[in-house]
């Protein structure tokens, strides 16, 4: 089978990036690339809040972060009283489970796809209350039908407290079936939380269509806002249940206040999202999703041919906006998480291209992104270097 042609570029949007033109930064999915606009509009602001600190901190600023929350929530297809920002999806995560009131006996549940800083949180949990943490093994080439069977099988209702799936995999770049997941939990009033850390910009679902009791997502991936800006979005019956993890001078005000308050922290990366997400509608939000998705799958293809990698054997993550695809690397590399560390950093060193490199399920795999500023001269060029690359590890 032949690698179909790549998708039509947009044209200039590179231009609208500070990326290193040496570098191939096709790992948009690991910190995002910030637009010029939203870096200027950051750096303004900035600039207001170092030219009068006292100023800026206590005449208007809630107000403002208020009117952000409302932009971004529209965006995003949530309530916006039920939205709260945060600094990134782990720490949305760790909101939740502080907030659960787990002890002994309880269990979280989540899939072997899931984010390791996760899966980290949700052990420091289980150990401090006593609960304890399951896993159920998702098989990557599962149908949405039998992903859904598989966790109506491992729910433990009584038992079981809390659901955690990711909406879209970071190690594996596979889409689950959330709205299905959440409808399975309901049956049995068992809580979870979509990690959609991936979702904003990407995917075009509507959080409140999904139902989830708890969606935390990243704005700095791919909705092009500056780092450290995300959403964590409450059902209406846990709102008043979730506490900040540390108190501030808004606890009193209730939710979403007391969690988007912490004092001197900096809040220009959540008042500068806006201009990200103008960058993206600049572009047309729709246009933008074919175009990476189409990209990815591309790269995919070339550098899995360029490995032997059959089409047949290439994951395919089901979704036509999943703009995330993996590579299997040949058996034996990378199998392990520090192995994917030196491996990433080597592609990196030797071939001047940014790539994630995961290890999961005891293989190496090679994840690629496909973005605006990226071209697929950019594959080519991975795909012509890295079996060498490799031949020598």
């Amino acid at each position: 089978m032949s690698v179909p042609p790549p998708p039509e570029p947009i044209t200039a949007a590179r231009l609208l990036f500070s990326l290193d033109p040496a570098v191939s930064h096709l790992n948009h999915g690991s910190f995002g690339a910030v637009p010029i606009v939203a870096q200027r509009a950051q750096q303004r602001l900035r600039d207001e809040m170092e030219a009068d600190p006292l100023r800026f901190f206590t005449q208007g600023l809630i107000d403002r972060i208020g009117h952000t929350r409302r932009h971004l929530a529209n965006f995003l297809g949530a309530d916006p009283d039920g939205t709260a920002l945060t600094t990134n999806a782990t720490t949305g995560v760790a909101v939740v489970l502080q907030s659960l009131g787990l002890r002994p006996g309880d269990e979280v549940l989540t899939t072997d796809h899931g984010y390791g800083a996760v899966d980290l949180s949700v052990r420091r949990e289980c150990r401090r209350t006593g609960a304890t943490h399951r896993v159920l093994r998702v098989p990557l080439t599962a149908t949405d039908e039998e992903v859904v069977q598989i966790v109506r099988a491992g729910l433990r209702p009584g038992r079981t407290r809390l659901l955690v799936v990711d909406e879209l995999s970071s190690a594996t770049a596979r889409l689950f079936p959330v709205a299905a997941i959440i409808g399975v939990c309901g049956e049995h009033g068992i809580a979870a939380l979509v990690d959609a850390a991936h979702a904003p910009g990407m995917l075009p679902a509507s959080v409140q269509s999904i139902g989830a009791d708890f969606w935390v997502g990243n704005l700095h991936k791919w909705g092009y806002a500056p780092r450290g800006t995300a959403a964590l979005v409450v059902a209406p019956s846990w709102r008043e249940r979730i506490e900040p993890l540390v108190v501030s001078w808004q606890q009193d005000s209730g939710f979403p206040g007391r969690l988007e308050w912490q004092a001197t922290s900096d809040y220009t990366a959540w008042l500068s999202a806006p201009a990200g997400l103008y960058t993206l509608r600049s572009l047309d939000v729709d246009r933008v999703r074919a175009h990476n998705a189409a990209l990815a799958a591309y790269g995919q293809r070339v550098v899995g041919d360029s490995l032997g990698v059959p089409p047949t054997d290439l994951p395919d993550p089901g979704g036509p906006t999943v703009a995330m695809r993996i590579v299997p690397l040949p058996a034996g590399l990378a199998t392990t998480l520090d192995g994917a560390r030196a491996l990433q950093a080597t592609i990196a060193e030797r071939l001047a291209t940014q790539v994630a490199v995961m290890a999961w399920n005891g293989r190496g795999w090679l994840r690629l992104c496909g973005q605006v500023y990226n071209s697929p001269d950019e594959y080519q060029r991975l795909a012509v270097r890295l079996p060498t690359l490799l031949a020598q590890r």
